[in-house]
Formats: C-alpha cells, structure tokens, sequence
C-alpha cells in the first residue's frame, strides 16, 4: 500500500513523500518475488559440471561397471575365437590344395597299374613274333591281348558308343562327310564311322566321326 503523505509542507516533506514511496513499491516487488515458485525444471538437463544440479553429468561414472567389463571379455573372447577359425581355414586351404594337387598327379594310377598286366602279355606276344611259325596261334594271341586290354578299360568305366544305323546327333557325333542315302529311311542316319567315340561313365569323352546319309 501506497503511504498517505500531506500535500502541505516545505519542500523537504515532498522529498520524503517519494521516497517512502519508492520504498513501499520496491518492498512489493521483492515481496512478489519470494511467492513466485520456483521452476527446478527449466534447463536442468546434461551439463558439464557436476557442481550444477542436473538430470545428468558429462563426467559421471558408468553406472554399472561389471556389465561394462562383461561386454569386454565377451569382445575378447569373439576376437579370440576369430583367430582361431581363420587359422584352421588357412591350414585347411593349405592341406585341401596340397591333396587336390596330389589327386591330380596320382589321378589315373589305376587304371594304368591294371594295364601294366596288358602290357606284360605285349611284350610275350612281340618275343613269339620272331620264332612263331602258326600263324592262327599268332592271331589268337593278338585277340587275346586286345580283349584283356578292352576288358581293363570297361571295368573303368569306359564305353564304345553304337552309331552304326543311328539318327544323326550333334551332341554325340562330328559328321565327316555325306552320301546319297540308298533308302528314304536312310536319310539323316549314320551309314559308317571313320573313328568309334567313348564314353567315360556314361560322360563323353570323344565324339565318334561319322558319315551320313543325305
């Protein structure tokens, strides 16, 4: 409240006047003030000191050191396990390529250990061909030899392929040349072959050369 001061007096009452005025409404104001409520909400979030209230510091603490140091061995134990499987791949590839190359060089020991047999019964027949005197035995002997040596090469898995009479196939046959056909039902047929064709486990390993009827 404004203080009630009498117009009437020297000028030194005035001055008084507005003074106690000025007084009373600085009173208010402060007195205003103190009521207010204080907001603890207003900016009071991440700073840098840890002196200043706040919902959180810069320089706190990890809140929980135990699952911090969890997750790092876990990191190490990951690590760990990665050096270990890249090392078993490296030594992995190493023995897989040493093997292939192996398999490679060694690939046809085989067979070529069952023809040595054929090439043993060879060798006899070339020695008889100096004193033989019968040339049918001579002969029997050559077939002998050839059939042993067809017969190592079946068990292998090799195959003559049967073209004679056949239609003509591009995937199996190489046409060499062409005749007139002698019947219309000759035509596009397989009529002779100049080279006989193979298979390798029922996989091609040679076309077979023929001639064709036209």
């Amino acid at each position: 409240m404004r203080s009630n001061c009498p117009i009437y007096g020297i000028g030194s009452i005035i001055d008084n006047c507005t003074f106690a005025n000025n007084f009373e409404i600085m009173a208010e104001k402060d007195m205003q003030e103190q009521q207010e409520p204080i907001d603890n909400n207003v900016d009071m979030g991440i700073n840098a000191d840890e002196n200043i209230a706040g919902t959180s510091h810069l320089n706190d603490p990890v809140e929980n050191e135990l699952e911090a140091d969890k997750l790092k061995a876990e990191l190490e134990d990951a690590k760990d396990k990665h050096l270990r499987l890249a090392a078993e791949f490296d030594n992995f590839r190493r023995r897989t390529a040493k093997e292939r190359l192996e398999l490679i060089q060694t690939a046809g020991k085989d067979i070529i250990t069952d023809l040595l047999d054929v090439i043993d019964d060879i060798d006899r027949a070339e020695k008889q061909l100096d004193t033989a005197t019968d040339v049918e035995q001579l002969k029997q002997g050559v077939v002998l030899v050839f059939n042993k040596f067809k017969n190592v090469l079946a068990s292998k898995g090799v195959k003559v392929m049967d073209v004679i009479g056949k239609e003509f196939d591009a995937d199996l046959h190489e046409a060499i040349t062409e005749i007139p056909a002698a019947t219309d039902d000759a035509r596009g047929k397989v009529v002779d072959q100049v080279t006989k064709g193979y298979y390798l486990n029922d996989k091609i390993i040679r076309h077979a050369k023929v001639v064709i009827a036209k």
